[in-house]
C-alpha cells in the first residue's frame, strides 16, 4: 500500500458518465474520509445522458427513463433525495407500436419481448399472419436446447417462436434496446432470464404465464409496491447526475481533463498523468476506469497489452437522435402510445421513435408534442453518420409518412453518440471472464460502465456502486493490516 495510516485514502475514478459518479458517489459514502477525485475529459459530466431546456421542451439527449425492475435506479434515486421527482409513465398510454406495412401496429398487450402473457391480443394482431401465430403457439411444446454454450438471440428466437415472430415483433424489439443486430447479440449476455426460463420451464410461454399469475395474484392481495415499468425524473435525467456531482467533496470533479496515462506505482498503488493545461499526476490507492471500453483500452495499452486488446475487441455502434418539436395539431396520428419500432424487413431509414410528451408530463408546451426519432445503430451505420441537414430531413421524412406530419417543427435537436452503445456479441461473457482474470494481476485496478454489466442506467449504477464497494472494502482491509 503506498499510504501510510496518517495519509488520507486516495481513490481515482476516469469518466464522468452515470457510471464513473455512480463509483466515485458510491466510494465516498462508504470511505467518507477518502480523497476521491474523478477526472472527465468532455467539459460536463453525464456523458450520454444530458437534458436540455430548448423552445419550451425539456429534452433528453440520451436516455429519457430507465426501466423499474431492478429497482437500482429508483433505490440511489431516493437515497440521493430525488424521490419527490420521480415520475410514473402516464397511465393511460402505457403500450407501444410497430411499424407493420408502413402502418403503425399496437404490439399485442402483454407481450414481453419474447413471449406473450396474454393469448387474445396474440390472436387478434395484425401483426402477425395466422401461420405466425400458430408457430408462436407451438413454443410451447418446443423443447428446450440441449447444447450448452452461448446463443445468439436471432437463434435463439427463432428456435422458439419461429421467423416470424422473429423478424416483426422481437428484432425490432432488441434493435430498439440495443441499436444492434441479434443475429450477433449473444441471450446469455443480453437478455439471460430468457435462457433461465427456458431451462427451468422448458417454455417461455409458460414461465411468463406462471410469473403472470404470480403478479396478479400479488396485486389483488396488496402486497408489493408497484410501479410503471420505467421512470423518469421531473426535471429530467440530468437531475440525478448534478445531485451525485454535488454530493462529492469539493474540487473532486476535474470536468475537461483527459487522462493521458495511467502506471503503476514503484512505491505502489497507481499513477493516473492527466493532459492539457491542468496537467498533473495523481497517486492512488486505487482506479476504477468508467470510460468507453475503447477509451479504457488505450489506457491499458502499455499496463496490460492483453487486458487492452480484450477491451479493444468489444464491438459498439453509433446512433444518432433527431429530437423534432411540433405544434399538436401538425401530427394527424393520435399519439396514444410511448412511441414504436421499426422492423428491419421494413427498409425503413429509422430505428425507433418516441412519443417523449406522452409518456411524460412538462416535456413539451401546451398545445405541441415532442418526438424523437432514432437512427443508424449496427444495421445502419451510414445514416447515423449523415450530415446534420441530411438526418433531420430523414427524421422528418420518416416521422412524416408514418404519423402523418405537416408543415414545419419548431424545434430542432441534434445528437450523435459515434460508438457509444457496446454489442454483446455471442462470447462476450467468456471475454468478460478474460478481462476478469487479467484484472487479479493488477490489484488496486477495476473496471466499470456499459460494457461490463449491462447497458441501461440501472445496471451501470448497479455494477458501479459494487465495484466502489469492492475497492472500499479491499483498502479498509489493506490499511488495517500496515
Amino acid at each position: 500500500m503506498m499510504t501510510s495510516p496518517a495519509v488520507p485514502l486516495r481513490i481515482a475514478v476516469v469518466g464522468g458518465g452515470i457510471s464513473g459518479l455512480a463509483a466515485a458517489h458510491r466510494a465516498h459514502e462508504l470511505v467518507p474520509g477518502a480523497e476521491v477525485r474523478l477526472f472527465e475529459a468532455a467539459p460536463r459530466l453525464g456523458g450520454v445522458l444530458e437534458t436540455v431546456r430548448q423552445d419550451g421542451y425539456l429534452i433528453e439527449r440520451g436516455a429519457d427513463n430507465f426501466i423499474t425492475n431492478p429497482t437500482w435506479g429508483i433505490e440511489l434515486c431516493q437515497r440521493v433525495g430525488l424521490g419527490d421527482q420521480l415520475m410514473q409513465t402516464n397511465h393511460q398510454h402505457r403500450h407501444a407500436f410497430v411499424v407493420c406495412r408502413g402502418r403503425l401496429r399496437r404490439i399485442p398487450e402483454g407481450f414481453v419481448i419474447m413471449a406473450p402473457s396474454r393469448i387474445w391480443p396474440v390472436v387478434t394482431t395484425p401483426i402477425l399472419s395466422p401461420w405466425g401465430k400458430l408457430r408462436m403457439a407451438c413454443e410451447y411444446f418446443i423443447r428446450g436446447r440441449r447444447e450448452a454454450g452461448d446463443e445468439s438471440l436471432a437463434s435463439f428466437v427463432t428456435r422458439r417462436f419461429g421467423r416470424e415472430t422473429y423478424d416483426r415483433l422481437v428484432q425490432p424489439l432488441i434493435g430498439g434496446i440495443y441499436t444492434g443486430d441479434p443475429e450477433k447479440l449473444s441471450v446469455r449476455s443480453t437478455m439471460p432470464r430468457f435462457q433461465d426460463m427456458e431451462r427451468d420451464h422448458g417454455s417461455l410461454i409458460r414461465a411468463v404465464w406462471k410469473q403472470a399469475g404470480k403478479q396478479r395474484s400479488q396485486t389483488q392481495g396488496g402486497s408489493g409496491a408497484r410501479y410503471s415499468m420505467f421512470m423518469t425524473l421531473r426535471d429530467g435525467i440530468s437531475s440525478l447526475i448534478d445531485t451525485l456531482a454535488a454530493r462529492l467533496p469539493k474540487d473532486a470533479v476535474r470536468t475537461s481533463t483527459p487522462v493521458s496515462r495511467l502506471a503503476r506505482d514503484p512505491a505502489g498503488g497507481w499513477l493516473v498523468s492527466t493532459a492539457g493545461t491542468t496537467a498533473e499526476t495523481f497517486h492512488c490507492d486505487a482506479v476504477i476506469l468508467a470510460p468507453k471500453a475503447t477509451a479504457a483500452a488505450r489506457l491499458m495499452a502499455d499496463v496490460h497489452p492483453q487486458l487492452a486488446g480484450h477491451l479493444a475487441a468489444i464491438p459498439h455502434a453509433s446512433c444518432s437522435v433527431v429530437s423534432l418539436g411540433y405544434r399538436r395539431d401538425q401530427i394527424a396520428h393520435a399519439m396514444d402510445g410511448f412511441g414504436f419500432v421499426v422492423p428491419r424487413v421494413e427498409n425503413r431509414k429509422v430505428l425507433s421513435g418516441s412519443f417523449s410528451s406522452v409518456k411524460y408530463p412538462g416535456r413539451a408546451p401546451d398545445g405541441a408534442a415532442l418526438v424523437r426519432a432514432f437512427i443508424g445503430g449496427e444495421l445502419q451505420p451510414e445514416l447515423a453518420a449523415l450530415p446534420d441537414d441530411e438526418l433531420v430531413a430523414v427524421a422528418r421524412d420518416e416521422l412524416g409518412q408514418l404519423l402523418g406530419i405537416s408543415g414545419e417543427p419548431n424545434s430542432v435537436l441534434i445528437s450523435r453518440y459515434d460508438q457509444g452503445m457496446p454489442q454483446y456479441y455471442v462470447g462476450h461473457g467468456e471475454r468478460m471472464q478474460q478481462v476478469e482474470a487479467a484484472l487479479q494481476e493488477l490489484p488496486g485496478l477495476y473496471f466499470t460502465g456499459n460494457a461490463f454489466g449491462g447497458v441501461g442506467i440501472p445496471f451501470c449504477i448497479f455494477k458501479s456502486e459494487k465495484v466502489a464497494e469492492k475497492v472500499a472494502a479491499q483498502l479498509k482491509a489493506a490499511r488495517s493490516a500496515v
